[in-house]
């Protein structure tokens, strides 16, 4: 609590770079959840740091402790849209260096890259597979070029 000019008491509201700890859910247009905290662990993030994405982060901005929220984004506004260059075969020699389990990938599955420094990951869903064993992963994000459905509770503000 922070307390106002005039001895009231304020609830601390979302500001860039706040930490926040919230439940939220982000859903496809037809209601299919993609993330769903609210019945599990709620969420903690700090804003401006990537774990959202900044259409998500900014409908954030403002709402103070406590407070529930849905919004609407349109298709592509959160993820942006979907990108033909982010479909990409991968051979299998490429595949068992980066150590492909002998089964191969299964369609639909995420399988997770190495970035080219060894810091960081990135992920690819398995999208087709050919008879030579190679690949093609879909790097787009799942929801990119979707209109999402964003609904949060915002359960603390610091």
């Amino acid at each position: 609590m922070t307390w106002s000019c005039h001895g009231r008491r304020t609830m601390p509201v979302v500001e860039p770079g706040s930490f926040l700890t919230l439940h939220y859910r982000l859903s496809a247009a037809d209601g299919t959840p993609f993330i769903d905290t609210f019945e599990a662990q709620p969420a903690t993030l700090s804003l401006g740091t990537g774990e959202l994405s900044p259409a998500l982060e900014q409908r954030l901005l403002g709402l103070a402790e406590g407070a529930r929220a849905a919004f609407d984004l349109p298709a592509g506004e959160a993820f942006g849209p979907r990108r033909s260059e982010l479909l990409q075969w991968v051979a299998r020699p490429l595949l068992e260096e980066l150590g492909a389990p002998p089964e191969g990938y299964p369609v639909g599955e995420v399988v997770q890259f190495p970035t080219p420094d060894g810091r960081g990951a990135y992920a690819g869903t398995v999208r087709e597979v050919r008879a030579d064993g190679a690949v093609l992963f879909d790097f787009n994000h799942p929801l990119a070029g979707q209109a999402v459905r964003f609904e949060v509770h915002i359960i603390g503000v610091l």
